[in-house]
């Protein structure tokens, strides 16, 4: 299955869905991106899309409500948890400033810039 993110008019993903593989299958058997935009559009009566990936294999990250697609990037990007965490321009993701302890599951404290374990 295909997936298409749909987006406000600041891009900002509004939601995401399904398109069966072969919508987006051309003539050749390759994957077109702009056949599962086209059937969106039309279903929708109109709509910005763009496609994501499930596993991550396309546009950085997979795309979720409240992500913004990065027409620059091409990424979908999530927004920013916490003033101190980092961008890291590979990825496109927030990464808190000291790495999380593993083995542990923990929440950051952004007061004291700090991972804490959770009980």
């Amino acid at each position: 299955m295909a997936h298409f993110a749909q987006l406000d008019e600041d891009n900002n993903v509004i939601k995401v869905e399904v398109v069966h593989n072969l919508i987006t299958i051309d003539s050749d058997g390759n994957e077109q991106e702009q056949l599962g935009i086209n059937f969106l559009t039309e279903l929708h009566g109109g709509g910005t899309y763009v496609q994501t990936s499930y596993n991550n294999n396309m546009r950085k990250n997979y795309a979720g409500i409240g992500c913004v697609y990065d027409s620059v990037r091409d990424a979908f990007i999530k927004k920013q948890p916490y003033s101190s965490w980092i961008f890291d321009e590979d990825t496109c993701q927030w990464n808190a400033p000291i790495t999380e302890p593993e083995g542990t599951r923990n929440i950051w404290d952004e007061l004291n810039g700090v991972w804490v374990k959770r009980f």
